[in-house]
């Protein structure tokens, strides 16, 4: 049996209103989902969703961290991650194109599947700019070792000034 199957949510015999569902997220539902962006974390996701007679409304509210490489240093690091995201379901036997926080389900489904979604959400609440958060000093916590190699490789501001790139200016301005 897949890990997925325990993020199916039974709806058809859930009575109107709203319902809590608490999932701890770990290294074996990243394992899940090929070529993940993240292999290891531990996030708490409490989601709740809300039936009414039409349509469906599922609140995500993510927390915890997960571990990622840092874009600096290329060591990893654990990233804390929040989110709130919400998502509306709707019932029909074909799908309309509404926007991104809708789906739409069959009327004879009797069952939803959230575990791409929270993976989905999980993604998105990792910051684009990975890099190890500073210490209390104000200082890097990335590798010491990587961070004295790049600075060996590090363009300064007098180095821009070769006079070989004064030559290719003087390219620009014939035009």
């Amino acid at each position: 049996m897949s890990i997925r199957s325990h993020y199916n949510i039974a709806f058809k015999g859930l009575s109107l209103g709203k319902h809590v569902f608490d999932y701890e997220i770990d290294g074996k539902f990243f394992a899940e989902f090929e070529g993940s962006v993240v292999d290891q974390g531990k996030v708490n996701v409490s989601l709740t969703l809300e039936k009414q007679s039409s349509l469906m409304i599922f609140w995500f509210d993510l927390k915890g961290t997960v571990q990622v490489q840092c874009d600096r240093c290329l060591e990893m690091y654990d990233q804390p991650i929040e989110s709130k995201e919400r998502i509306f379901v709707r019932f029909g036997e074909k799908e309309f194109a509404d926007g991104d926080d809708l789906i739409w389900v069959s009327t004879n489904d009797y069952q939803l599947n959230v575990a791409q979604l929270i993976y989905e959400f999980i993604c998105l609440a990792i910051p684009i700019k990975k890099v190890h958060p500073d210490d209390e000093n104000g200082n890097t916590s990335c590798d010491p070792e990587m961070i004295e190699k790049l600075s060996k490789y590090i363009i300064r501001e007098e180095d821009k000034s070769n006079p070989a790139w004064n030559d290719l200016k003087k390219l620009l301005d014939n035009e």
